[in-house]
């Protein structure tokens, strides 16, 4: 999924679904560190990928918090 889409589908989420959503992506990436952490081969990009959707989601977040008060 391009950037673009993956931001405008989290645009469209409730605060619940997002907090969700960082929690499955906080899971995604201990898994990936565990992963090299154990030296098992783990692909550079989908640590970097995990980092930056969970920006995403937080910056996301925020947002909505400033737009409510």
């Amino acid at each position: 999924m391009k950037t673009t889409e993956y931001t405008k589908s989290i645009r469209a989420k409730s605060g619940d679904e997002l907090k969700t959503e960082l929690s499955s992506l906080r899971k995604e990436q201990f898994n990936l560190r565990i992963q090299a952490a154990l030296g098992q081969p783990a692909k550079g990009n989908l640590v970097r990928n995990a980092r930056k959707s969970i920006a995403r989601v937080k910056t996301i977040l925020n947002q909505q918090k400033a737009a409510a008060k």
